[in-house]
């Protein structure tokens, strides 16, 4: 406590030395503590269920010839058909349980209200294999998927029965509409748990054999080749993943290839092969089953290494600042030993010291950290916002404390033990003036200035790269106009409408959306744009011959009329789709560029005829041909894309439109909900927003990876100019004698300043160099998340340097210019 009160006096003692220390760590640690936060959450936490470690996923990589429907879940290797699911269920013997789900989109209607959310489809052993209990009620079991389309019960999340139905207890039993299916409510999940895929919060947990009447029109319980349903396991007690892959393979390659293997028509020798040789994958499930693992992985590292830095700078800095303080306070050093002070008691008070300023640090840290966790939350979509949570928690206070803590001890260690190291006789001799430090406390301050410049180098080589990256991703020709165009969705099936009704919705909304004032145009499509969905079919196209492997899947699209008018997608050939195109009309196409090339047809595609799925008649005329445009990802190549009338489609059910404005699109954006009121006000509008918008969105990352990066360099490069300014300014102070020397003896001003320069440009040379590698090595490693732009580009590594080099002789101006207006009479009584 004695130790902790003479550090509290002692600080204070300094207070610009120390408000520069607090404020550098908090900066450090605050921008570690933020993406610590995302860190954790989204790589290391594990599903609160009983014993997530003992959590598998399956995976079925191999040829899945058929339909494939995979979601931000995992990718397509890891789906399995339902009766693939049902067999493994049955004969599996090395798993307690295995359990398939399926996140899907739901409306929910309570008491006339409908809003839109989220589902999971679950079977009944997804629960009881993850160990849960309800919070009321009961879970969904094994009993509430036995029979297709039977059970309607619906179990809903905590969040949801919180929020929704403010946590009242008499909710059970009441009737909750889902995707227009009245459900019975049988019970709340526990508090805290919001699903197995993160990134999507579902809102009810409804039976996996109720998905025919939560997608009208599917199909796929029967079909060994639909591809839709992700499974998870737990293994039995005493068996490793390894063992557990071996054995369900045992069981799964003999349903491969007794059974399905018989099924598939039209696969070459070699890919029969491979499909008879498929096995399942068998991989760690304590995080849930989540793509948003894999992509998030590599920026979040990036971000976390580019914190550490900022990290560093800032504790080079409080390192630098303790010795020169320690420096200052050599002959109370000197006298405390000269009375009896132990040299390990004399550590221990500045280390107290230290640790009393980490201390303080990481309280302001916390601060810096939630302000840096609310600019990423304003740069992320809403969606991507709701999927973790951007306040401090107990694990992120307990990172940031713990790491300023030992930042502390380690940064503090050197100059005590520096400090306390001393010739006692000569430092008391000198106790009337200034102490020199040492030669090897110089060299370390030094050091650690130079590390500082070779790390902000670093940082502002990434910044740059992320920089230009992001400016190559705003340049991209999306083949469309974004400018005032309005685009949301509506799912009227998910309200009970049945086909037919759907899309007479559809015909209506079209008409009177374009009737409101300053509205240039509407139109429509099955597929959002820009959003990361992809829909896909084989065809056959006429004249082009495909061989067993050939590839022939094209991306497709259902439209409205005046679609490519609206958005500013060019027509080459033929015409657009007319009133006439029709349910029961001549089915017709419309295909892209891209189309054309891949199936060999040139500009002379209008006229000819094809087909998709397994379709033996060429029952479709290609009417129109149309400019490339980009489709589901601003950054990805155009696909072959074909687009058929929405109108000629029977099981339409939901919709997206576009509205080309004349006025700005903001201001009609309450019109859009109000159209869509008048015709069902129990209608939900999904995603209302700009085109524009929409684009941001897509690119976030870019966005978020180029404003943090840059924020952290700016922040580093400050940080380092501090640092440098402070070492020059101790030099010059202690070189004061020495100037003074020099200009008695003839030397004048402007050569002084070179000599304090001279200094600053050594170490700016020899710190740009090593940043200038290590700026090489993370554009090497952050070459996935750059768009046409190389990891070492010469402007960037050019215009990195050029800036650190005039920030840094920025720094050492004042000192220089302080160190030439030294009165050599004053300095010559320096002592």
């Amino acid at each position: 406590m004695l130790n902790l009160k003479h550090a509290l006096r002692t600080l204070f003692k300094t207070p610009f030395v120390t408000a520069v220390a607090i404020i550098s760590l908090a900066l450090g640690v605050g921008a570690n503590g933020a993406i610590f936060s995302l860190f954790d959450q989204i790589l290391l936490r594990a599903l609160p269920v009983r014993e997530p470690d003992r959590l598998v996923n399956l995976g079925a990589p191999g040829p899945k010839p058929g339909s494939q429907s995979c979601n931000n879940a995992g990718p397509c290797e890891e789906v399995f058909s339902y009766p693939m699911f049902r067999d493994l269920e049955r004969e599996q013997t090395v798993f307690t349980g295995l359990a398939a789900h399926r996140v899907f989109s739901a409306n929910l209607s309570f008491q006339g209200q409908t809003l839109a959310g989220g589902g999971m489809l679950v079977s009944g052993s997804y629960f009881p294999t993850l160990g849960l209990t309800p919070a009321l009620g009961r879970l969904l079991d094994p009993g509430d998927d036995r029979v297709i389309g039977q059970s309607a019960v619906v179990v809903l999340s905590h969040d949801y029965w919180r929020r929704r139905f403010g946590g009242n207890p008499q909710v059970l039993n009441d009737t909750l509409i889902v995707n227009g299916q009245p459900l019975t409510i049988v019970g709340v999940a526990p508090a805290g748990f919001r699903g197995t895929t993160l990134g999507r919060r579902p809102e009810v947990f409804v039976p996996i054999t109720l998905r025919g009447l939560m997608s009208p029109g599917f199909g796929g319980f029967d079909d060994r080749r639909s591809y839709w349903v992700y499974l998870f396991a737990r293994l039995a007690p005493g068996v490793t993943p390894e063992q557990a892959a071996s054995a369900v393979n045992v069981a799964y390659r003999g349903i491969v290839n007794e059974v399905e293997a018989p099924l598939q028509q039209g696969l070459s020798e070699p890919t029969m092969e491979r499909f008879r040789a498929k096995e399942i994958t068998v991989e760690a499930g304590w995080r849930g089953q989540s793509s948003l693992h894999r992509e998030a992985r590599t920026p979040l590292l990036l971000l976390f290494a580019v914190a550490g830095v900022v990290l560093l700078i800032a504790c080079a800095n409080i390192a630098n600042l303790l010795l020169a303080r320690s420096a200052s306070r050599g002959g109370e050093m000197a006298l405390r030993l000269s009375i009896g002070a132990s040299r390990r008691k004399l550590i221990s008070q500045l280390l107290a010291e230290s640790c009393l300023l980490a201390a303080f640090g990481g309280l302001a840290g916390l601060i810096v950290a939630r302000w840096t966790l609310a600019l990423i939350g304003a740069l992320v979509p809403a969606e991507a916002a709701a999927t973790v949570e951007f306040g401090l928690d107990l694990q992120v206070i307990a990172f940031a404390l713990t790491l300023a803590l030992a930042t502390g001890i380690l940064f503090g260690l050197f100059p005590a033990l520096h400090s306390t190291r001393l010739d006692l006789a000569s430092t008391l001799k000198g106790q009337a003036g200034q102490p020199a430090s040492t030669r090897a406390a110089a060299r370390f301050r030094v050091g650690l200035v130079t590390a500082q410049i070779a790390l902000s180098t670093a940082l502002l080589v990434s910044a740059g790269l992320f920089t230009k990256s992001l400016i190559n991703v705003s340049r991209i020709d999306l083949g469309l106009e974004v400018g005032n165009l309005i685009t949301f969705a509506i799912s009227p099936e998910r309200n009970g409408y049945p086909p037919e009704h759907a899309r007479a919705l559809f015909e209506r909304a079209e008409e009177e959306l374009a009737a409101v004032p300053g509205v240039r145009s509407a139109t429509a499509s099955l597929v959002p744009l820009l959003t990361g969905s992809n829909w896909g079919s084989n065809v056959r196209v006429q004249g082009f011959e495909a061989g067993p492997d050939t590839d022939t899947n094209a991306r497709y699209n259902e439209i409205g009329r005046g679609y490519f008018r609206t958005l500013g997608v060019p027509l080459i050939a033929g015409r657009e789709f007319t009133a006439a195109d029709v349910a029961g009309a001549p089915r017709v196409a419309i295909v892209n560029e891209a189309f054309a090339e891949k199936f060999h047809l040139g500009r002379d595609a209008v006229g000819k005829r094809m087909t998709r799925g397994g379709n033996p008649e060429l029952d479709t005329e290609i009417v129109g041909l149309v400019k490339n445009a980009k489709y589901s990802e601003v950054k990805d190549e155009i696909p072959p894309l074909f687009f058929t009338p929405y109108r000629q489609d029977e099981q339409l059910g939901s919709i997206v439109f576009y509205v080309r404005t004349a006025l700005p699109p903001a201001e009609l954006l309450p019109a859009m909900r109000g159209v869509i009121a008048r015709l069902d006000p129990n209608l939900p509008v999904e995603e209302l927003k700009t085109m524009p918008q929409q684009v941001r969105k897509n690119v976030f990352v870019d966005r978020l990876l180029t404003t943090l990066s840059a924020g952290f360099a700016t922040l580093a490069t400050l940080l380092a100019a501090v640092g440098l300014y402070g070492v020059l300014a101790y030099t010059v102070a202690q070189r004061t004698r020495e100037f003074g020397l020099r200009m008695a003896l003839g030397a004048d001003g402007g050569r002084v300043r070179r000599m304090v320069l001279k200094q600053v440009g050594w170490m700016t040379l020899v710190g740009g160099v090593i940043g200038v590698a290590v700026a090489i090595a993370l554009g090497t490693l952050a070459r996935s998340l750059l768009f046409e732009i190389r990891g070492h580009d010469p402007a960037v590594l050019v215009g990195a340097a050029f800036l650190l080099a005039l920030v840094a002789f920025g720094s050492g101006l004042v000192p220089a210019l302080r160190a030439s207006r030294i009165d050599p009479m004053d300095a010559l009584r320096y002592k």
